[in-house]
């Protein structure tokens, strides 16, 4: 990385940890993971009315040299029973992938993930399983309840 690129993330990166502590949106927040600027971890609570309400996902942030002109690599690091998160935590959404754009930020991914939990898109599932599930709701929360409950 050169130095400009080095400065140039930083300075974006700090300013979009200020933004999003100024916000304050209930649900979603995310900091550095140390003196790292370049490696955050998230929290995502499950927004009300989805069958995630009530439980918290840790997530891992990890952006590239040259973001906001790549998309940062995205995981939940608390397991998560959805149709579009793999066991390994990888996430398929479309705007960390063929849909990036330099205007998002940490604020929009991390709405746009809580906003995935309760609204999955069953076209391209990571998990197949759990879209066939999706449409039996019941038996679907107690999955996303053992599978999350099983990291503690």
């Amino acid at each position: 990385m050169n130095t400009t690129e080095g400065l140039n993330v930083t300075k974006r990166l700090q300013n979009e940890l200020m933004q999003l502590m100024m916000a304050g949106i209930p649900g979603v927040s995310a900091f550095p993971e140390s003196d790292n600027l370049l490696s955050w971890v998230g929290t995502i609570e499950g927004a009300p009315g989805t069958v995630y309400h009530g439980l918290s996902y840790k997530i891992s942030l990890k952006f590239p040299v040259n973001y906001p002109y790549s998309a940062p690599t995205i995981k939940f690091t608390t397991p998560c029973f959805h149709p579009n998160v793999d066991s390994e935590g990888n996430i398929c959404l479309d705007i960390l992938k063929d849909k990036w754009s330099a205007v998002y930020n940490v604020q929009t991914i991390l709405l746009s993930l809580q906003s995935l939990l309760g609204e999955p898109n069953n076209d391209s599932p990571l998990n197949t399983y759990a879209a066939q599930m999706w449409d039996k709701p019941e038996e679907f929360k107690k999955h996303v309840i053992k599978i999350h409950n099983s990291a503690n």
